[in-house]
């Protein structure tokens, strides 16, 4: 079997538009700011717990992260609690959306929505 040409041409394209496709989610705008997504819903894991089960104590860390959050990019809670990298660790966005409550946060956005749930 002989490669032409037009093979490489047409595969090389493939990856070009594949891979660009890619750099621009990984870069699209989000509440997050410059930070990722994933890398913000990774720095959520000292509230694992508390975002599982509404009876788990809210551990300092977790509070202390969360407000941090919503201080630097208010909407980026959100898009952590909805977010793909959250559902896989077990997270309950029904729950995560309460961590703010819990935590006492003044300034939490009360009654702003995220997605089909209400800030508490």
């Amino acid at each position: 079997m002989m490669i032409r040409p037009i093979h490489v041409f047409a595969t090389v394209l493939a990856c070009l538009v594949v891979s660009s496709a890619w750099v621009k989610q990984g870069n699209a705008a989000n509440e997050c700011g410059e930070t990722p997504i994933p890398v913000a819903a990774a720095s959520m894991s000292p509230c694992l717990g508390a975002a599982r089960n509404l009876e788990a104590r809210v551990t300092q860390p977790c509070c202390s992260m969360v407000e941090a959050l919503i201080r630097t990019a208010p909407r980026c809670l959100c898009d952590v609690i909805l977010s793909p990298l959250a559902r896989l660790a077990g997270l309950k966005p029904g729950i995560a959306i309460t961590i703010p409550k819990r935590c006492d946060i003044q300034n939490r956005y009360v009654g702003e929505k995220c997605g089909h749930y209400v800030v508490p």
